[in-house]
């Protein structure tokens, strides 16, 4: 079901034929980095955050990058502290393996980090723990409905 909302999200944007299904797990930046046949870099991590009881937030960082909890805390204004595997499927509409930032639930906002700006192309997950898409930064900040860039990561 999430795949096909993911899918459904980036047929809007016309991105939906870049979809890449493996037969291998690709739930984390090694095993996406070893189906897609790039550096761990490349790939575009959706990790999950919640920021009160009604608020969760995505933030997009670059494959090789943590979160900096004082950057985050700055930021947001409270710890970083992640959704665990039972919330974050139902407070972002994605289970982990497959979290994007396409077909979720209404009232996530979406974060890109800087991190990313070095690439040019980015990997972000398509839903499930074996999809991937292929997205220039322009477009993954055109579909993602990205609401800011911010810098709360470290290398």
């Amino acid at each position: 079901m999430a795949f096909e909302k993911a899918k459904a999200h980036l047929e809007k944007y016309g991105f939906a034929d870049r979809i890449k299904e493996f037969d291998v797990s690709s739930a984390t930046v090694e095993l996406a980095a070893a189906a897609l046949g790039c550096e761990g870099a490349r790939i575009c991590k959706s990790l999950s955050f919640k920021i009160d009881e009604d608020r969760s937030v995505l933030v997009l960082t670059s494959g090789d990058c943590k979160v900096d909890n004082a950057k985050f805390k700055a930021y947001f204004g409270k710890k970083a502290t992640m959704l665990s595997f039972e919330e974050c499927e139902a407070k972002i509409g994605h289970a982990v393996g497959g979290v994007c930032p396409f077909g979720i639930n209404d009232g996530v906002d979406v974060y890109l980090d800087e991190s990313m700006k070095r690439f040019e192309i980015m990997y972000p997950a398509c839903g499930s723990s074996n999809s991937a898409v292929e997205l220039t930064i322009e477009e993954l900040e055109k579909c993602s409905e990205y609401k800011e860039w911010i810098d709360v990561c470290k290398r």
